[in-house]
């Protein structure tokens, strides 16, 4: 009987291939020893370096043409950054499989050969710090409103040189993906909750399959982690019951012990005057209730406004 040929429908850039490549390396040494092949694809994020991203409108600017690939058929699955992938599903794709989640806090970069820093506060006075991300630009606004920051695009190493070229005191980037790529010494600074939430689902990979592909779902279904499935379950609930875009200055803490789950989620005004923060905690296996519930929370504490900002 022929071996299975399994096509993953990635993009193009190097920490895509990398994700793409991990998870056919992990699809090869299940019993099936399924043959696996890459379908790389050029998405409109990928051929638009110059526009900050919140111009591109809508959602699913990293993921739309991936996922179509896997729609006709050129493909079995598409393997994402979980961040970039909307919450509510494309018509005939579903989300199959989320193996482990790689550490999921925010980086704070230095040019090369720079002093390291103790805290966020060591960097001078209005320094120049790359970062397109709301999220991220509220959140450090709101600990230090005297920084200068603008958009930065491109992938991680072009983002390092323009780094090392002068134009930025500091650039922000995740860790995940800089662990990833082997990059992780020029990290200076980590910036953790309580200081920086990371962004729903970040550092978690999200794999989707056609709806009616059972083998392909049954082969992905080998690769789930639960621990790191309730996270972002938790997370894309708090999100999608909010319905806070991509841009929302929005940030999640995800936590499991003892099969009990709690989560935190902040949200901020773009220049991070205001702050709203909300916990709440429960079983596991109520993930998807208890992301609604954090929502509810900041929604009863005045989120709406922050939202249509």
């Amino acid at each position: 009987m022929s071996q299975p040929i399994l096509r993953i429908a990635t993009r193009k850039s190097p920490l895509a291939l990398w994700q793409a490549n991990y998870t056919a390396d992990r699809l090869r040494q299940l019993p099936a020893q399924p043959l696996v092949e890459l379908v790389p694809i050029v998405t409109s994020g990928d051929t638009n370096q110059t526009d900050a991203l919140r111009q591109f409108g809508g959602t699913g600017v990293f993921t739309r043409e991936v996922q179509r690939a896997v729609l006709d058929g050129r493909a079995d699955l598409a393997v994402h950054s979980l961040k970039d992938l909307p919450t509510q599903s494309a018509d005939g794709l579903v989300l199959a499989c989320v193996p482990e989640r790689a550490p999921r806090c925010d980086s704070l970069l230095l040019p090369a050969g720079s002093a390291q820093l103790q805290t966020l506060h060591d960097l001078p006075p209005a320094a120049r710090v790359g970062t397109g991300s709301p999220r991220r630009q509220a959140q450090l606004l709101h600990h230090r409103p005297d920084l200068q920051l603008s958009e930065i695009r491109g992938n991680v190493d072009t983002r390092l040189r323009k780094l090392d070229d002068g134009q930025y005191d500091a650039i922000i980037l995740a860790e995940a993906g800089l662990g990833r790529l082997g990059l992780a010494e020029r990290i200076s600074l980590i910036l953790s909750p309580p200081l920086i939430f990371p962004a729903v689902s970040q550092g978690a990979l999200g794999i989707e399959a056609r709806e009616d592909d059972t083998t392909t779902r049954d082969l992905l279904a080998q690769l789930i982690c639960p621990i790191a499935l309730a996270e972002v379950q938790a997370e894309r609930s708090l999100l999608r019951t909010l319905r806070a875009g991509c841009h929302a200055p929005l940030g999640v803490w995800c936590s499991i012990h003892d099969q009990q789950l709690t989560l935190s989620g902040v949200l901020l005004s773009h220049d991070g005057r205001t702050r709203l923060e909300q916990s709440a905690a429960g079983d596991i296996a109520d993930a998807e209730s208890i992301g609604r519930k954090v929502a509810d929370l900041l929604l009863s504490c005045g989120a709406e406004p922050l939202l249509q900002a």
